[in-house]
């Protein structure tokens, strides 16, 4: 009989449990790590490239790179947490874009050939990781501004 009894250790009581979890789409933790490894290194190098240069355009560097991507934001897009300020799909895509070659530049000006080039090509295969969230942003963006506002 304690065949036909379930329990919790059965495997149908632990497939429920993820099901509950659903992440928006490009927010898996492969994806999600390749796209935060090269966004903490804009943060890092960035700045780092920029202080001989100027210190308060590394810090303005800084407050671009982390604090435009915390304030602004598209709706959906953060599991658990809604923006301070809405922005359509693009504009996220672009801040994105905007840590690449941040990157991407600050490696080559501060780093030898070969550390460089391996951030270049991290920031190149960033883009093909994000398709999946990058066109959810963009069909998020498009169905919002197809509806009628709500009154």
């Amino acid at each position: 009989m304690a065949a036909t009894d379930p329990s919790p250790s059965t495997p149908q009581a632990s497939s429920t449990v993820r099901t509950k979890t659903q992440r928006p789409p490009g927010h898996d933790y492969l994806r999600g790590g390749v796209r935060v490894a090269a966004e903490v290194t804009a943060w890092v190098c960035t700045p780092w490239a920029l202080w001989s240069y100027s210190i308060p355009l590394a810090i303005g560097a800084v407050v671009l790179l982390i604090g435009l991507p915390a304030v602004f934001s598209t709706p959906g897009d953060r599991p658990g947490a809604e923006p301070p300020v809405a922005v359509p799909g693009i504009v996220t895509i672009l801040l994105v874009v905007l840590h690449l070659v941040a990157a991407a530049a600050s490696a080559w000006a501060l780093w030898g050939t070969w550390i460089a080039a391996t951030v270049t090509v991290l920031c190149l295969v960033v883009p093909f990781t994000e398709l999946p969230r990058w066109r959810a942003l963009l069909s998020a963006t498009h169905d919002r501004a197809e509806r009628p506002a709500r009154r």
